[in-house]
């Protein structure tokens, strides 16, 4: 007979999705009101403001998609990309390639600019690719590479675009509020993130904002946009407006509650307190596999604190390691993709998983694991490592 479903406890340190705050789990529980109530209207526009705090910016056109991140990049890249644009398409890891199939769905060309995984995308081959391409309506860049750990400079990257005249759609899945993100000082026009990540809500939202200059672009169109329920334009009349909503679709009305909730967490922190956690959290973390004799994938002025990507050692089988921390620890950490599957791992410190318990219950489990597994480690280095880093940083 079917029963219900009752998951374990986990302890969730892979890429995505992050431990959900308990205050979040709890709004998920509140009484169910329509999508239409007055009540609901209110919260709406509660959101937009927090979800404008988040990304740091004014823009009229900050609303969460019903829908998981994936969602968000294709709302971004349907309004923005109309058939025979050009687009220059950053790809330093799996996400940059979704883009490229995002841009040529839309009938339009993508150039490519490569650079490899675990480096940040390199402005100089994006400037030398605006220039050989005056054409390009729009750059497609992704500041948080989630497959790889690294963070690439989104402030220059859109200045590079301003100044060629194109608009900025910018993946920002894994960076807000973990990393300084701001919207309006750079000049990004398309933004889109994830509920999942940094922000410790439950998946299957994806905040966005759009620029004026994004909204000119997406009124101006002379092609239809080829989706019904991320065109714009009918979006706008459900989530802006002082009068009476049009309706367009039911929201998912109890997981914006904990999406509100989340960015009330968020508010109550402060943007640079939460920003500071993860950085004084991912110091310590590293500090700890250092001493456990574990290298980082990324080079340090690149590397995510809310996403760390850790170098297999020769000899240890990435599955059973991963495997084992799951059934003995109920710890989850992220596998590598792509070009770094079977090479890297994948630890997150994202959103409520940015903790001290967290960050000295996963060096403790991934030792008596790798012990385990014959690596040569030396017992109780990375505890006190970690613990030292702290103490050097006042935490």
């Amino acid at each position: 007979m079917t029963q219900s479903f009752y998951p374990p406890q986990r302890t969730l340190m892979g890429p995505g999705p992050s431990d959900v705050a308990p205050r979040v789990l709890a709004a998920l529980a509140r009484p169910t009101i329509g999508h239409l109530d007055p009540l609901f209207v209110e919260l709406m526009d509660e959101i937009k403001g927090l979800l404008q705090y988040a990304f740091q910016t004014e823009n009229e056109l900050t609303i969460p998609v019903s829908a998981p991140g994936s969602a968000g990049m294709e709302a971004c890249f349907v309004n923005l990309v109309a058939p025979g644009d050009t687009v220059i398409v950053c790809q330093n890891g799996v996400f940059g390639a979704r883009m490229r199939e995002n841009v040529e769905r839309c009938g339009a060309t993508a150039v490519m600019v490569e650079d490899a995984w675990g480096t940040p995308v390199d402005p100089q081959k994006v400037e030398d690719a605006l220039k050989a391409h005056p054409e390009a309506s729009t750059l497609a860049f992704v500041h948080a590479e989630t497959s790889t750990g690294a963070r690439s400079d989104g402030k220059t990257l859109c200045e590079l675009a301003q100044q060629h005249e194109a608009l900025v759609i910018m993946d920002t899945v894994t960076s807000l509020g973990g990393i300084e993100l701001k919207v309006d000082d750079w000049g990004a026009d398309a933004v889109y993130s994830g509920s999942q990540k940094c922000l410790s809500c439950v998946p299957g939202i994806s905040p966005v904002t759009f620029s004026p200059r994004a909204v000119a672009r997406i009124q101006n169109r002379e092609h239809k946009v080829q989706s019904w329920f991320l065109d714009m334009q009918l979006v706008m009349g459900y989530w802006s407006g002082e009068s009476k909503r049009a309706y367009h679709h039911t929201a998912p009305v109890n997981a914006l509650y904990a999406l509100h909730e989340s960015l009330v967490m968020l508010r109550e922190e402060g943007l640079e307190a939460a920003i500071a956690r993860h950085k004084r959290n991912h110091l310590a973390l590293v500090a700890g596999l250092h001493a456990m004799g574990l290298q980082m994938a990324v080079a340090e002025p690149w590397r995510l604190p809310q996403l760390n990507a850790v170098c297999i050692p020769d000899g240890i089988d990435d599955g059973d390691v991963r495997a084992r921390l799951l059934r003995d620890f109920d710890l989850e950490i992220g596998a590598g993709l792509g070009a770094l599957a079977g090479k890297t791992w994948r630890i997150g410190l994202m959103g409520h998983a940015s903790r001290e318990r967290n960050v000295l219950t996963c060096l403790n489990a991934l030792e008596a694991v790798l012990k385990g597994a014959g690596a040569s480690i030396d017992s109780g280095a990375a505890i006190d490592a970690a613990n030292a880093c702290w103490r050097e940083q006042g935490a």
